[in-house]
């Protein structure tokens, strides 16, 4: 099967793993500092966390603001769970604005009716790998006093108007799942330009402890350390540290393999009818985690996702069933679906097409073909 994503894993990535394998340190070592050095300067951002989960970052990261208890958090219900759950693991409430139909990003207009005396700060999601209208958002978080958390977990190595995302929140969260832009296994990482937040997460990351385990080895270190607040076990592995720095040599690479897939892909749908594509904004290099397609109405996305699967081969996918939408957020919250159109609208007839650098184009090709020839075979 053409999965509809994969990593991409070479000679390099795996020596660099086994020199780890064969060193002194597997985990809490200096291949750790090594990476977040590299994710900075990257970025262009001066600090970085890495984790072992892009979720555990999030949870950092929403834990590290310290909002109070039961606080509103406006976010989109079009992401994986795992952005409004870090809100639920730290006693906030979250809040679900609509989203623009042409990126599947958070719409800020939406953002603007949601806020309430409650609202203490704004996740916003780069759906797919294009970053959201972040000059409107924070210009909402100035205008109200909110804190901003952009997550990135789709758009490692994408740009804003000439920079990279990672600059604009106070806390800009990655993934580096296998799918993603860069993979280190599972594992994830928070970047940030205020020295406290950085200070406080990478407490909070590690038992809300003082010293990392570095630091209390060798002839002359101390065996002290205090725990001054109460933290997780969300640390990186130097094992995945080696393959991330490993990794990032190639992320560019990676970016401009998925931009051309993606051009091919729009270029082969142009001038079907039945099929909305995803458009990209001025003043953005889009990371093309996802490529999406919205499918008229007359066209059975279920029908279609089953053929492509069952009988192509094709490893199609749905991105996302909307957050409020599942048991458990319906049985805590009530949420109605009729509050969110486009976010309804989308998920009724969006499929995710297969999307990774080491794609062939006879695979595009050969996808392409197989949605074309079911469209017309039901006219």
């Amino acid at each position: 099967m053409i999965p509809y994503g994969h990593q991409t894993i070479d000679n390099e990535d795996i020596e660099e793993v086994i020199k780890v394998l064969k060193s002194d340190w597997l985990t809490t070592g200096p291949k750790i500092s090594e990476f977040e050095k590299k994710i900075c300067d990257y970025i262009g951002c001066r600090h970085a966390v890495a984790m072992n989960s892009g979720t555990s970052a999030l949870d950092v990261a929403v834990a590290s603001l310290d909002m109070p208890k039961d606080s509103e958090v406006i976010t989109t219900p079009f992401t994986f769970a795992a952005t409004s759950n870090a809100l639920l693991y730290n006693a906030l409430k979250p809040v679900f604005a609509d989203i623009e139909i042409e990126t599947r990003n958070i719409d800020p207009e939406d953002i603007e009716k949601k806020i309430t005396p409650k609202t203490k700060a704004i996740i916003y999601v780069d759906y797919a790998g294009h970053p959201c209208d972040i000059e409107e958002i924070q210009d909402i978080a100035n205008e109200h006093d909110l804190y901003l958390i952009e997550d990135a977990c789709h758009s490692f190595g994408a740009s804003y108007h000439g920079k990279k995302v990672g600059n604009y929140a106070d806390f800009t969260v990655f993934s580096f799942h296998p799918v993603k832009p860069i993979t280190t296994g599972e594992g994830g990482a928070l970047v940030t330009n205020d020295p406290e937040l950085a200070k406080k997460a990478r407490m909070l990351h590690n038992h809300g402890i003082d010293r990392d385990a570095i630091s209390r080895y060798g002839p002359n270190a101390e065996w002290a350390y205090d725990m001054k607040m109460l933290g997780r076990n969300y640390r990186m592995t130097d094992i995945q540290a080696a393959l991330g720095i490993s990794q990032l040599k190639k992320i560019d690479h990676f970016i401009e393999r998925r931009n051309n897939i993606s051009s091919y892909y729009q270029e082969r749908f142009h001038d079907m009818e039945s099929i909305s594509l995803p458009s990209t904004k001025d003043g953005i290099l889009h990371g093309w985690h996802l490529y999406t397609i919205l499918l008229e109405e007359t066209i059975d996305r279920d029908e279609l996702f089953k053929h492509l699967r069952e009988e192509k081969n094709i490893g199609t996918n749905v991105h996302y069933i909307p957050v409020y939408r599942h048991t458990f957020y319906q049985e805590s919250f009530g949420f109605n679906k009729k509050d969110y159109p486009v976010t309804e609208d989308v998920f009724k007839r969006i499929i995710t097409l297969p999307l990774y650098p080491n794609m062939e184009q006879k695979d595009v090709e050969y996808i392409t073909s197989s949605i074309l020839d079911f469209i017309e075979n039901k006219r």
